[in-house]
């Protein structure tokens, strides 16, 4: 019997379902698309959305041409979601966008002496005790997004070990929560007299290909019977780990850059790094391996604010458009643009972002009297600009001499051939690798790892199944850094940097 797998991946626009067959080739996708909404001062997803976007994302498979022999789920990683011993959640889903946790980022980095960025689940948790909300006391469990639709779906309050260290630090030892900063953090928590230690609120974590459950029948009624039950499930692992395993970068001195709404590049290291830096997050591959990860919150968003604005000026000008064609030709025109951006220099802050230390932010375009407003440079700006914020935290590991056998990109930023591959590669000062299947990103990677749950053999890694099985003798394109790009790209670069003033201010008086 032909064997097919289902990856789903809740990133921060879209819902998307991708079947694989045994031969690891993409043969359906669906998708359904959403946005979170600031509400209160927190940026969050109605939890009704995330069943009608599942549900829809796998309607819009269509018929299948077989059985799921399994299945797993993604999502945007770290947020915080807070339930009871039912299962009742206890107050708003709170997302990686959300910057509200300084104080408590910055009291359990000092107390670890590991970096606790505040979109990670625990930072969100300790200060919502710091803020003395009422819930707290009630809280029995706390999961990410894909750990929650995992549970729905299964009965199983679980995480791989990929999503679980955006939550709490990992020991890649033990494979399992940190010992001593699990002792740590309940040593906080002492004074106020809790019925829960963190330990017992914490999702149990797993190891890709190991057994995660199955589709329950009450996960198949959530499904509206879309999928019989029965189908094994991977464990949930976070978009970071799905987006490692899609590019074929889960071994030491492999990378890659992830381009959506928000971009990260994640590095496999072979040694610790020297010190704790606030721009870095230490988390972990599927597999457990340390992983360096510069995460930057801002990326596409302004850049398809942009075009979309293109979009409505053809429109008024009679013109019938197809956005992803607009897409293409637009990045295609980018090319034409100087290499420096001839002085137009977007910010695309929309929210903050940790690793230039915004909690807000304000999207702005500055230029000078002199700066060459052309089209092709303001494309070529608003591509680069969604790479600077990530070029500045990746200079931090060329200090630490981080060595770098390929970077891979992926991400609907890299959906035109040869264009963002480019400019990454002049800002990475790194040759950077594309496959196929490279804007599909995620859930191709959670296809994957759902794939590696029943077909590996015993001992054989994660690492040696995607190079042996799935990646032999891939199609893809590299791309070696071009000097002139390379020099434009800092040019650019240092006068991003002088324009965060502007946009502090901006924050500061907006």
């Amino acid at each position: 019997m032909k064997q097919y797998y289902l990856g789903i991946e809740f990133g921060s626009t879209r819902v998307k379902a991708v079947l694989i067959d045994g031969e690891h080739r993409i043969v359906k996708s669906g998708d359904y698309t959403w946005k979170s909404s600031l509400e209160n001062g927190v940026w969050t997803y109605h939890m009704e959305d995330v069943q009608t976007g599942l549900r829809t994302a796998i309607r819009n498979l269509g018929e299948l041409p077989g059985a799921v022999s399994a299945m797993g789920i993604s999502g945007m990683m770290h947020g915080y979601l807070a339930f009871d011993k039912d299962w009742n959640l206890l107050a708003p889903f709170r997302t990686w966008q959300n910057t509200m946790t300084g104080e408590a980022a910055e009291q359990l980095t000092a107390e670890f002496g590991f970096n606790i960025p505040q979109r990670w689940s625990i930072a969100h948790l300790y200060q919502a005790v710091l803020n003395g909300e009422a819930h707290v006391k009630n809280i029995a469990h706390i999961t990410t997004l894909a750990g929650y639709v995992h549970y729905l779906l299964t009965g199983e309050n679980v995480l791989g070990v990929g999503e679980a260290s955006g939550m709490f630090p990992i020991d890649s030892e033990t494979l399992d929560y940190d010992a001593a900063m699990l002792e740590k953090f309940d040593a906080l928590l002492a004074k106020y007299g809790f019925a829960w230690t963190a330990r017992s609120v914490l999702p149990k974590v797993l190891m890709a290909g190991q057994a995660a459950g199955k589709l329950t029948q009450v996960g198949r009624t959530f499904l509206e019977g879309l999928l019989p039950a029965g189908i094994p499930f991977c464990p949930p692992e976070g978009d970071a780990g799905t987006g490692m395993t899609a590019t074929n970068a889960v071994a030491p001195r492999t990378g890659n850059v992830s381009a959506g709404t928000s971009i990260f590049a994640m590095v496999v290291l072979e040694k610790p790094l020297s010190k704790v830096y606030q721009e870095i997050d230490m988390v972990t591959t599927p597999s457990g391996k340390p992983v360096a990860m510069v995460h930057c919150n801002n990326c596409t968003s302004d850049l398809n604010a942009w075009v979309e604005l293109l979009a409505q000026n053809a429109e008024l000008c009679g013109a019938k458009v197809n956005k992803g064609e607009l897409f293409t030709k637009l990045f295609n025109l980018s090319l034409q643009g100087a290499p420096d951006c001839g002085g137009v220099i977007p910010v695309n802050y929309y929210s903050g972002e940790g690793v230039t230390h915004f909690d807000a932010g304000r999207p702005m375009l500055l230029r000078g009297p002199e700066s060459d407003f052309s089209l092709a440079n303001l494309m070529r700006a608003n591509i680069y600009s969604a790479f600077a914020t990530l070029a500045i935290g990746l200079d931090i590991l060329n200090e630490e001499h981080v060595t770098l056998d390929t970077l891979l990109g992926h991400g609907g930023l890299f959906k035109t051939p040869g264009v963002a591959q480019r400019y990454l590669a002049a800002a990475a000062h790194t040759a950077v690798t594309c496959t196929e299947t490279a804007g599909e990103g995620g859930p191709y990677g959670m296809a994957l790892l759902a794939a590696y749950r029943v077909e590996h053999a015993e001992g054989e890694t994660l690492a040696n199944y995607l190079q042996n099985r799935v990646f032999a003798g891939a199609a893809s394109t590299t791309l070696n850094p071009d000097a002139a790009d390379e020099a434009g790209f800092a040019a650019f670069l240092k006068e991003y940097k002088k324009a965060l003033c502007a946009e502090r201010t901006a924050v500061e008086t907006m």
